[in-house]
């Protein structure tokens, strides 16, 4: 099982389209994949149409005697699942400060998973905390969409300087997310990337209205708009991931 978790410090760079999509396009591959919607915001839970809640809350996905798959829902998609969001998560460091290893935790539950599924793909909150390092020990890598602007690489910088400070750490794989090649700006900053110290996926995610769509459609957006140039971005980029993942 490969464990994803898309992140980062950021809001509004793309991160819940991102997990909605890149979940779909792996489902349509064949493997088998779920996705844990950790944002106290449900919007990727609000996507698939399931109602945002878990008995017990997030406390009890992450306990020690929790079982995971109980809470897990199906989709419209053949092969993909999701774990809802709840409202609790936005409790989720205080949950996990109280837990026993709580370094652990978010490892232990991927465990409990790793058996059914090929891929888990975790959409997770803009924060970071006990909870954000209890994940960052437990996947194997971050997919991190960057706005092309200064700010975002600002904070791409800041996030991999933190994982630098970590004893254990998941590999980092940023792209481009919002891209509109009209803005001199967006064409700067994509350009400067080359040369910075990040390990770009060469994939870039288009500005597009069929992105903004998903919410009126609650849908994948290759789903309704395959032959879209975001659609075709969004499969580039699965590509590269699936390639990396090996």
């Amino acid at each position: 099982m490969k464990t994803l978790a898309c992140y980062h410090l950021k809001g509004g760079v793309g991160k819940t389209a991102t997990s909605v999509n890149l979940g779909y396009l792996l489902a349509a591959r064949g493997a088998t994949t779920l996705i844990w919607d950790l944002d106290p915001q449900g919007a990727t839970t609000f996507y698939f149409r399931v109602k945002p809640k878990v008995k017990g809350g997030v406390r009890r996905l992450l306990d020690r005697d929790g079982d995971p798959l109980r809470a897990v829902r199906g989709t419209d998609y053949e092969g993909l699942d999701l774990l809802p969001a709840d409202f609790s998560a936005r409790h989720l460091d205080i949950v996990i400060e109280h837990a026993k290893k709580p370094k652990r935790r978010f490892a232990s539950v991927l465990k409990t998973l790793r058996k059914h599924y090929d891929y888990v793909l975790l959409d997770c909150a803009p924060s970071i905390g006990l909870a954000s390092e209890s994940m960052f020990r437990a996947v194997d890598a971050l997919v991190v969409p960057v706005i092309p602007t200064t700010l975002s690489l600002h904070s791409l910088e800041q996030l991999c300087d933190h994982l630098d400070d970590l004893k254990k750490s998941p590999r980092v794989w940023p792209f481009f997310s919002m891209v509109d090649r009209r803005k001199a700006l967006h064409r700067e900053v994509c350009d400067q990337a080359r040369s910075m110290p990040y390990d770009f996926l060469e994939a870039m995610i288009p500005y597009s209205s069929h992105v903004e769509r998903m919410g009126v459609r609650r849908a994948p957006l290759p789903s309704y708009a395959p032959t879209s140039s975001a659609a075709r971005a969004y499969r580039k980029l699965v590509d590269e991931i699936v390639e990396r993942s090996r």
